[in-house]
């Protein structure tokens, strides 16, 4: 669907689940792929072989910010750990004027939805404001 659309891809670079599959798609559909992946992760086995360019980066800042600088706006596709830090980093930084971007969580067959029930609660205990 990117490919077809002409749009790129950049995402914290990895081949397991969602992600790997749409990096694999955009790439052979043509459209350019870039993977932001911190460096201690390229060290181990982490990351299995993934697709397109990489850049290696050092701590999580300087990945987000690649992302930032890289992207028009951001999708959260159903992950793990890496997703929500990299998901809760980019909202955060929205909510510090940052960067004005488009956040979007695809919440496919509801796999988010005991996250979106805890920031509800969240926000309905005054821990998160209600601009967030």
């Amino acid at each position: 669907m990117l490919a077809k659309r002409k749009i790129h891809l950049v995402y914290g670079e990895g081949s397991l689940g969602l992600m790997g599959c749409m990096s694999t798609a955009t790439y052979i559909g043509g459209s350019q792929v870039l993977g932001i992946i911190l460096t201690a992760l390229t060290e181990g086995n982490f990351v299995e072989k993934t697709v397109g360019e990489k850049l290696k980066v050092p701590p999580i800042q300087d990945m987000i910010e690649k992302m930032v600088n890289n992207s028009d706006a951001f999708i959260a596709l159903p992950g793990g750990i890496g997703t929500l830090e990299e998901n809760f980093q980019i909202t955060y930084w929205a909510l510090l004027n940052i960067h004005h971007k488009p956040i979007s969580l695809s919440n496919v067959d509801g796999f988010f939805n005991k996250l979106l029930s805890f920031l509800d609660q969240a926000r309905k205990e005054n821990f998160i404001s209600h601009s967030a």
